[in-house]
This record gives structure tokens, sequence and C-alpha cells, in this order.
């Protein structure tokens, strides 16, 4: 009997000791959960009230024709302290496309350029975020217009980080230009024909709230 009872309390004891390992496990694979989810949510609001999404286009050969979007919202994520890892999403309403001209908005509008009623979005997505010295970036991604997606790259400038003396909220500030052509996303007729140059140029400034 005396056995019996040193047995089922080594038994007893190597149970215990197993319990406790496994409780020291699951704490530490939790604790690197909450770790890992922390990091992952490392981000960043949207300042609409600080961010501008324009566009350029030559017009005759002569000048150029300026616009933007009144009404774009964006997404910034990143867990690096260097934004390496970014990621990055843009969306723009087409039918708040603004050039101070009623007129030629309404036709930018139109089937015969945007088709705004049929392809309301403007949508962007990166795929990479690489620093290229200093403050310089390169942003590549895939840009959606008028149904048609393609590759696309901007150049970006990270203008730094400041503080916004009545929220007292950090804020980051960038410059992203860029280029495309708007036959590649079957928008408008020729240059000759319509007057407006191919090639677009893109331009924002945008701040985001560090949360």
């Amino acid at each position: 009997m005396a056995k019996l009872n040193v047995r089922n309390n080594q038994y007893n004891n190597i149970q215990t000791l197993k319990i406790t390992k496994m409780k020291k496990i699951l704490l530490f694979f939790s604790a690197c959960i909450i770790g890992l989810s922390a990091i992952a949510q490392n981000t960043y609001t949207f300042d609409k009230n600080h961010a501008r999404l324009s566009f350029s286009a030559f017009h005759f050969g002569i000048s150029h024709i300026e616009g933007n979007f009144k009404i774009f919202n964006a997404t910034f994520i990143s867990a690096k302290e260097d934004f390496s890892d970014a990621s990055i999403e843009m969306k723009a309403d087409i039918n708040s496309i603004n050039t101070e001209v009623e007129m030629r908005d309404n036709d930018l509008k139109s089937p015969q350029w945007f088709d705004a009623g049929k392809y309301s979005t403007l949508i962007f997505k990166s795929n990479s975020f690489k620093k290229i010295s200093g403050k310089n970036y390169n942003l590549k991604g895939n840009i959606t217009i008028h149904g048609v997606t393609k590759p696309i790259e901007f150049d970006v400038v990270f203008n730094g980080k400041g503080q916004n003396p009545m929220s007292k909220k950090y804020s980051l500030g960038f410059t992203v230009t860029g280029k495309l052509n708007r036959s590649d996303f079957g928008i408008g007729g020729e240059p000759l024909a319509t007057g407006v140059g191919n090639q677009i140029e893109l331009k924002s400034n945008i701040e985001f709230a560090i949360n």
C-alpha cells in the first residue's frame, strides 16, 4: 500500500509539472501573439483637411490644365520606423473631379472620358514602398481607372513629422508624384482630336496623423 501511495504521489507530481510547463508555454505564445498584433496594428489616420490629389494635362501643346479630386481617402500601415514595410491604399471618387469649369468637369465625367456613371472609383493599391536615399522613396503598385488595372510607380518624398498645435497629435507628411498615359486606360480620344495630351501628371500632398 505504501509503495502504491508513493507511485501515486510521483505520478501526481509529474502531471503537475507537465501542467505547469504547458501553462508557461501557452503564456509565452500568448505574449508573442499580443506583441505581434500590436506591431501589425500600427496604423495612421488620413487627414483629409491637409491632403490634395491633383492632376495636370497638356492642353493644345501650349499650357497645362490642372484639376483635382475633391473626395478621396487613403490608408497607410507600417510597423517599421523607416516605413519600408508600408502598405498603402487610395480611393478617389471620379464624380468629385474638379477643374474649376463645370462644363469641362461634366465632359470628363461623361462616357467620352472617365464614364463616371459606370466607373465611379479610382483605386490604387501598393506592392512595395522602398527607401531610395534620405527622405526619398519609390512606391510601386497597381492603379485601376475606367475599369482597367495597370502597374504604376510613384516618387515619394517624406517631408517629415510635426505636431499639430491644435490637436497636439503628431503627423507625417508626404509628397507623391507620378505619371500615366490616359490611352492605356481607354480614357478620351486622340490628343490631336481632343487637344488634351496623352501623358497625365499626378501629384498628392498628404498627411497622416500618428495614432
